[in-house]
């Protein structure tokens, strides 16, 4: 067993309860991965309220993670164990009890295709602080469509952040 944050009904943050919950295993293409970091995003609150409705309690929240391979599934070949993490997982797949999806857990297992090496410079809160915002950042580079030899200003604290951040780990 490991300890997890959880919610089994929609609500506010009183719906959050935290106690014991099995510990996933990694399958084909998949790793665990003991976590040392995890991130919350605006999608957790609006998954916990209930704005993507779905029947599949209960929920460990949080997709952003960064910690340390456990265990390598089948098929694995870019990690193994030992090596330090970082990445994002998918909450809803099919095939996955929900138990097993969030990082806000001591366990959590993720497909190895998602997650890269941590980079050294970076803490292990700084790498799980990353993954949707980058996501976020490349979804909006994307969207405008922008050109090799162009260039974008941002001026926001947060517009600034996710480049800046890049920067510093050398992505």
């Amino acid at each position: 067993m490991q300890k997890a944050w959880f919610y089994n009904e929609y609500g506010s943050s009183n719906v959050l309860q935290f106690g014991d919950l099995p510990v996933p295993t990694a399958g084909p293409e998949e790793i665990l991965v003991k976590v040392r970091a995890a991130a919350l995003n605006p999608l957790d609150f609006k998954l916990r309220a209930g704005v993507f409705p779905h029947n599949m309690f209960p929920v460990v929240p949080s997709c952003d993670v960064c910690g340390v391979v456990e265990e390598v599934g089948e098929g694995v070949t870019k990690f193994k164990k030992g090596d330090e993490v970082y990445g994002l997982i998918q909450l809803f797949k099919e095939n996955r009890p929900m138990p097993s999806a969030g990082t806000v857990a001591q366990y959590t297992v993720v497909e190895q295709h998602l997650v890269a090496h941590k980079p050294s410079i970076l803490s292990s809160e700084e790498a799980a602080s990353f993954p949707v915002v980058l996501l976020t950042a490349q979804e909006t580079f994307d969207m405008v469509n922008f050109k090799s030899g162009q260039s974008h200003r941002g001026r926001s604290r947060r517009r600034r952040q996710p480049c800046n951040s890049a920067r510093k780990a050398r992505l």
